[in-house]
Parts: C-alpha cells; sequence; structure tokens
C-alpha cells in the first residue's frame, strides 16, 4: 500500500482548501473532515447540488473557478486526479509550501484509522454496493463511517462519520488510487476493460486488483462468476477467500430468483446450501442482485444479522444517480443514471427496456475522449438497445481531444441516433418527442443530470 501522510501530519494543519470541491469523491471527504473541526475551503468550476449544499449547509467558503488566491492561508490542499497538472492552485500550492495531498492519499489516510475498513472495488457497481453495505449497517445500528462515490437518502449525503470501528469505502481503481487504502475486507465486484488510458492493457489492471486484494488484513469477498476477478484472486494466501454470484458454486448464491415487476426483484440469500434470509430488491437489474449478494456478504461478515439484510435491501432505493426516477412531465417519466461504460449502459438499458414502458429514450453524455475511442465499438453497440439515442458532445474532463473523436462519430454508427451540442437542445428535441407512458433516461458520470432537469421544467 502507499503510505505518503499521516495522522500526526495532519493534525498539525488546521486549513484545508480542495480543489474540485463539488467532486463525488471529494463530497465525502469534505463531509467527515468538515465535521472534525477542520477549517475548509474549497473551488470547483462548475454550480452544482454539491456546492450548494457545502456552502449552504456546512457554511464552506467556496470560488467558482480556479485561482491562485484561492488557496491563500491554507496549510493543506487536497485536489483529485482530473485535476491537470498545469492548473493554477494546484502549481501555487506546490509553491506554497503547505502540504499538497491527492484526494486517495487523504482517504488512504481516513481508511487507516478505522480497524474495520470494509473497502468496495470493480469496475461496475462500487456505488451501489457500497450503499447497501452503508444502509443495512446502519440500520443494524452498528454505526458505520462511510465514503460513498454518490449520495445515499440514508445518510444525507454521500460521507457519515459514525463511532464504531466501521468504515465503509467506495474503492475507485482509477490510476491506481485505491492502492493508497488500507482495507481490512476487499470487496471486489468484477473486472472489466475501463482506464485503458492509464492500464493500457487488462492484463495490467488485473495485476492491480490483485495488488488491492493483498492488502486486505482479514477477508477478500470476490465475484466468482467473474473470470478477470479469479484471476485477480489467484495466490492470495493467509485471509479468508468469501465468494458470491449467481451460481451456486459461490459461498453466497440466489434460490427462486424471481422478477414480480421490472423494478422488484426477489430470491433466497443462500449460504453454501443453507438458507440465509429472504431478500427483496426496489431497484431494477439482474446486475443488482449481484451488487446485493456482494453487500449482503460484506454485512454479515461485519456482523449484521440476517434479518438485518432483508429489512434493509427492501428498504434502499438505489443512490442518487444510480437508476434514479427524478419525476414525470406530461406522462413521461424521467430518470438518471451514471452509466458510462458499455457494459454499465448495457445492463440499464437492458433493465429499463424489462420495466414495462411504452419507449424508451436514452440521452447519453460520452465521459472522455480516451474511453469513448477506444470502447468505440462496445458504444454503438449497446446504444442500439433502447428505442431512442440521443448524444450530447464528449465531456473531455481531465483530456484534450487528441484522439479526434465526436459524438456526431457515435451518432452516424447508431440507427435513429441524434446528437446536439447543448443541453437546452436536447430537452427541447426529447420533450418535443416522447409521448406519454415512454421512460426518458439521462446518462453519463458528468453533468447530463442538468439535462433530466431541464426535461422535468418542461
Amino acid at each position: 500500500m502507499i503510505h505518503s501522510i499521516d495522522e500526526k501530519t495532519l493534525s498539525t494543519k488546521k486549513h484545508l482548501h480542495f480543489i474540485g470541491i463539488g467532486g463525488s469523491g471529494m463530497f465525502p471527504l469534505v463531509q467527515i473532515l468538515h465535521s472534525r473541526g477542520f477549517y475548509i475551503t474549497g473551488s470547483d468550476n462548475n454550480e452544482t447540488d454539491t456546492l450548494n449544499y457545502e456552502r449552504s449547509v456546512l457554511g464552506i467558503p467556496i470560488h467558482l473557478g480556479h485561482s491562485a488566491e484561492n488557496i491563500k492561508g491554507a496549510d493543506c490542499v487536497v485536489y483529485t486526479a482530473a485535476i491537470l497538472p498545469d492548473n493554477v492552485e494546484l502549481v501555487a500550492a506546490k509553491n506554497s509550501g503547505a502540504l499538497v495531498v491527492e484526494r486517495s492519499e487523504m482517504l488512504g489516510l481516513i481508511s487507516r484509522e478505522y480497524p474495520d475498513a470494509v473497502c468496495v472495488c470493480g469496475t461496475h457497481g462500487k456505488t451501489t454496493c457500497t450503499s447497501m453495505i452503508t444502509q443495512i449497517l446502519l440500520g443494524a445500528g452498528l454505526d458505520p463511517s462511510a465514503v460513498i462515490g454518490g449520495k445515499l437518502k440514508a445518510i444525507g449525503g454521500s460521507g457519515r462519520v459514525g463511532k464504531s470501528s466501521l468504515f465503509v469505502c467506495e474503492a475507485c481503481e482509477f490510476v491506481d488510487t485505491f492502492l493508497h487504502l488500507d482495507p481490512d475486507v476487499a470487496v471486489i465486484l468484477n473486472i472489466d476493460d475501463d482506464h485503458m488510458d492509464y492500464f493500457k492493457t487488462i492484463d495490467n489492471s488485473i495485476r492491480s486488483f490483485h495488488r488491492f486484494a493483498e492488502m486486505a488484513s482479514r477477508a477478500v469477498i470476490y465475484n466468482g462468476d467473474d473470470a478477470n476477478t479469479c484471476r485477480a484472486v489467484e495466490g492470495i494466501e493467509g485471509k479468508e477467500m468469501i465468494t458470491f454470484g449467481l451460481s451456486s458454486q459461490n459461498d453466497y448464491y440466489p434460490a427462486d430468483l424471481s422478477y414480480p415487476s421490472g423494478a422488484c426483484t426477489r430470491f433466497t440469500l443462500m449460504h453454501r446450501g443453507e438458507a440465509v434470509c429472504p431478500v427483496t430488491l426496489n431497484i431494477p437489474g439482474r446486475h443488482n442482485v449481484c451488487n446485493a449478494l456482494a453487500a449482503a456478504a460484506a454485512s454479515l461478515y461485519a456482523g449484521a444479522k440476517p434479518r438485518d439484510i432483508t429489512e434493509y435491501l427492501a428498504q434502499f432505493r438505489g443512490a442518487g444517480r444510480r437508476f434514479e426516477i427524478l419525476g414525470e412531465v406530461n406522462g413521461v417519466t424521467i430518470a438518471d443514471d451514471y452509466a458510462h461504460h458499455p457494459r454499465e449502459l448495457e445492463v440499464t438499458l437492458k433493465a429499463a427496456s424489462e420495466m414495462g414502458f411504452r419507449k424508451v429514450w436514452a440521452v447519453f453524455q460520452p465521459f472522455t475522449y480516451s474511453r469513448t475511442s477506444l470502447l468505440f465499438d462496445d458504444f454503438v453497440r449497446v446504444l442500439q438497445i433502447p428505442d431512442h439515442t440521443v448524444l450530447s458532445e464528449i465531456m473531455g474532463s481531465r483530456e484534450v481531444n487528441t484522439y479526434g473523436i465526436y459524438s456526431k462519430d457515435l451518432a452516424e454508427k447508431i440507427p435513429g441516433c441524434v446528437w446536439f451540442p447543448g443541453f437546452p437542445e436536447i430537452a427541447g428535441y426529447v420533450m418535443a418527442h416522447a409521448q406519454p407512458g415512454d421512460l426518458v433516461i439521462t446518462l453519463g458520470c458528468g453533468d447530463i443530470y442538468k439535462c433530466a432537469r431541464m426535461m422535468l421544467q418542461g
């Protein structure tokens, strides 16, 4: 594991400044560190609900836009891996003598303060599974602390400070940031070909997940049905190895799987041939059965009871931006989802297609030029699942478009697909053509949710 700062170093700091304070990975750290009494400031480029919450509820001064002046007085500056090296605040911070810490390093420090850290990694499903575990442990009275990559209604945000030794944490593999963590229990949901701009090959990605599994001090809970995950845990010794999956060869698996409605799934949670408890999921998709199995296994290992699994998985309605139903306009249902990888889009759109809507509209914002280019054919294939596909321009985020890739290139390969440069044009087009009984779902990990809100406003 990678340790660059320690508790003693942080204890000497009073003013923390966050570059990109509105990010989903930054928000829970801000919540936790604010609760510990640190004075916090921040900056970001776009107005979001998160910035509004940080300002109005937490009282944090936030600058819109980046400037060297913004870090004035800070003795510790936290930034994300998405911040480019020439960012004026990052450059100023490195020249100021302040402690400069990447977000994952700060998260790693926090994880080391808890003797029972459950860290959830995987290409897909991290936020949902981490949210499920948090909701179960919270409902069970085990008072966990948590860092989640999305908002969970049960905790009123994406971070929580509990009083127990339990810490539930979403662990992201991007540029190996999860190797900063100190997991006691490592949960591996799946391994797919994402972040190939960094890993280059799936073998390199698998090696990183192997290193993460090796770091677990007590147990590895992993998807026994996923070939890449099974490769990643080969040779791991000296800790408990627990499998989950849809097939009965796993330690935890479902029996009597049924789908009473498009948004409801029922099954019996099994453990090595013995029934543990009944489970009702009120979120759609077969992929969420796997997330629930992993969450149940991790929660039981952490001390929850079977009755807690039954009660609190039934209460779970999803994390923010995970097939989140936002409302209805003139009989058209508007939903929003974080899916941005072809595999995530595929399972989400298939689930949407099975929910009984008249037509399904996918409004997708591609994220990063590298992912769009490297997985181009997969995007073309899965974006043909819905009845209608509408694209926004690619959100480049941390990248420069050296790939020469544009949304129009995708649109030309997808029958009936249209694209627009701005959200107002997209919202106007979709609401002019969608009919009562249709589902419109915005998709992407950028700011496409703003388009969903425009549609809700009519």
